[in-house]
Parts: structure tokens; C-alpha cells; sequence
């Protein structure tokens, strides 16, 4: 199911909403100084760059640095975490009891990945695809 183009398009779209909270949330948190600046593009990009390097083999491609699937799955539970508190500190309950509940229904949905994951297995299901 992890491979379903509407799941992955849920997952890119999940991704992105998250990288934009926490751009949002560090533009708050920085008030009315330079620091609003580095926060709102710190919290992202520091976001994006763990997303990207640290990775299972096989998801979709080569890891630039490999970590257990245990490891990755804390990882993106962390920054999808983060992600709901920057709504609840935001004054957006509602919207993070939402986005909480969209992402764990995506895990569920993509249980292959996910098992393969918890398992420290590579997933393979981007390779079945070829």
C-alpha cells in the first residue's frame, strides 16, 4: 500500500504541511527581532535536512546515511510530532488534533513500510515497482 500513488502523495503533502508549521512556528517564536529570520528558515531546513540524510537503504533510493528503521521511524515521528505541538503553542488545537490523527492514519494505511521499519528490514516495495 506504500507505494499507492495516493499514498504517496498524502505522504509528500504531510511533509510539506509539517516543513511550513515549523517555519511558522519559529517566525512566532522569534518575535519582533532578526531572530524571527533565522527560525523561521532554521526549524524547516533543519527539518528537511534530517528528513533527507538520515535514511533507510532502499527508501526510495540510496541513504546518504543509513540508520536502523526503528531509528527513522522515531525521526519522522519526532518532526511530525513537533510539528503538531508548533500548532497547539500556535493556538491551533483543533488543527493539530487533525493533522495528528492524518498522520497516524497514514502510517497505518502504509503498515508495509512501516512493519518493515519496526522490523529493520530495508523496504523493498520501491523496488518491486521497477
Amino acid at each position: 500500500m506504500n507505494t499507492n500513488p495516493v499514498n504517496l502523495a498524502v505522504r509528500f503533502l504531510l511533509e510539506i504541511i509539517m516543513l511550513v508549521i515549523l517555519g511558522s512556528w519559529g517566525w512566532q517564536m522569534g518575535a519582533d527581532s532578526w531572530l524571527r529570520y533565522v527560525l523561521a528558515l532554521g526549524f524547516p531546513l533543519s527539518a528537511a535536512t534530517l528528513w533527507g540524510v538520515f535514511r533507510i537503504p532502499n527508501d526510495p533510493k540510496e541513504a546518504p546515511v543509513a540508520i536502523p528503521g526503528q531509528a527513522r521511524l522515531l525521526l519522522e515521528w519526532i518532526l511530525f510530532g513537533l510539528a503538531v505541538w508548533g500548532l497547539r503553542v500556535m493556538e491551533h488545537p483543533q488543527w493539530s488534533i487533525i493533522l495528528a490523527a492524518v498522520v497516524a492514519i497514514h502510517y497505518i494505511v502504509s503498515y508495509d513500510r512501516t512493519w518493515d521499519m519496526l522490523r529493520n528490514k530495508p523496504y523493498n516495495g520501491f523496488a518491486e515497482r521497477k
